[in-house]
């Protein structure tokens, strides 16, 4: 029973030790830097889409805020 226990404990350790080894070369490179500059790679496009969205999101949000702040979810905030 010991020999299966230690067996075990040897392959989930070698599992772990395989799956954090992929996570050593996150980051990114300075050639990459000036793609991910570009506007297009931004996660709102259309500063106009984004404000209007956020916006009624706020509105919305009637228990929390939504955006940070205090008020009721008719709109009226």
């Amino acid at each position: 029973m010991r020999r299966r226990n230690r067996t075990a404990l040897t392959a989930g350790l070698a599992l772990a030790a395989s799956l954090l080894g992929g996570c050593a070369s996150l980051g990114v490179q300075p050639w990459e830097r000036d793609l991910l500059a570009q506007r297009s790679m931004r996660l709102d496009g259309d500063p106009v889409t984004a404000a209007l969205d956020e916006h009624i999101y706020f509105s919305k949000e009637a228990s929390t805020g939504g955006a940070g702040f205090g008020g009721g979810g008719c709109g009226c905030n």
